[in-house]
């Protein structure tokens, strides 16, 4: 369906190099976007879908925690695709620790991965929005911003992912008048490499499926597919959103 597409649009994906962020830009491409990807280390993934396709996809890589990165990547997408349309703030980490014995380079480390870089990365993108008059921007929160995960304690990476929430909601109240929207995905359970440790724990596991009703953990391309409505012209009235993908989690 043409709500769908993305033609003539230009995307740049932070963590574009596996899992979710990957699975939106094939997906975007797909949909007739041309996509600008960054991460710290290109993959073989990523070399395959520049080969396939040259003209509609490009990688660079950086670091996202680096305060030159965002601007130099807004550039180079225009520089590359002629104009920024969609900015996916998808890079992430996690740790998991008892607060009390939470240190503070690996607390710092989430909020800058997390956190920071999203807020740079949006603040880079929106002075290029504001110039062409219209953008979408979308955040790769969690359900972790929602809710307190158990068994694991992870209390750093929960409260990065509700900063996340709310810098969304805070950018769409802010720039929907400049035909600025900003919505964020709150993804379950997703098999990626993030979640790959805990998937195999045999402690974990079960009570993650119980805690699921749909009762499986879910896909990349599941994600991308919201990524994909909440970028596209299909939801042309939303903004402000954190979209839950989670296979229901959160009604437990």
């Amino acid at each position: 369906m043409d709500q769908f597409r993305l033609d003539g649009k230009a995307a740049l994906i932070t963590g574009g190099n596996r899992g979710i962020g990957l699975a939106i830009a094939r997906l975007f491409g797909e949909a007739g976007a041309k996509c600008m990807l960054t991460a710290r280390q290109q993959t073989a993934e990523v070399d395959e879908l520049i080969a396939r396709a040259p003209d509609r996809f490009a990688f660079i890589r950086a670091d996202a925690t680096d305060p030159e990165a965002p601007g130099h990547l807004v550039s180079a997408t225009v520089e590359a695709f002629g104009r920024l349309d969609i900015l996916v703030n998808n890079a992430g980490i996690s740790a998991v620790g008892d607060l009390d014995k939470f240190d503070d380079e690996t607390l710092g480390r989430i909020f800058s991965t997390n956190v920071t870089s999203c807020f740079r990365f949006a603040r880079s993108a929106l002075k290029r929005m504001c110039g062409q008059g219209s953008g979408i921007i979308l955040n790769v929160g969690s359900v972790s911003g929602l809710i307190s995960n158990i068994p694991q304690n992870q209390a750093a990476y929960n409260s990065s992912k509700a900063a996340v929430h709310m810098l969304t909601k805070s950018i769409a109240s802010e720039y929907a008048d400049r035909n600025i929207r900003a919505n964020a995905i709150a993804p379950g359970y997703i098999k990626t490499d993030m979640t790959k440790g805990g998937i195999e724990n045999p402690e974990w596991d079960p009570i993650w499926r119980q805690m699921t009703p749909i009762g499986r953990y879910g896909e990349a391309e599941e994600v991308a597919n919201c990524a994909l409505f909440l970028c596209s012209p299909a939801s042309s009235y939303v903004t402000g959103a954190v979209l839950l993908v989670d296979g229901g989690y959160t009604t437990r």
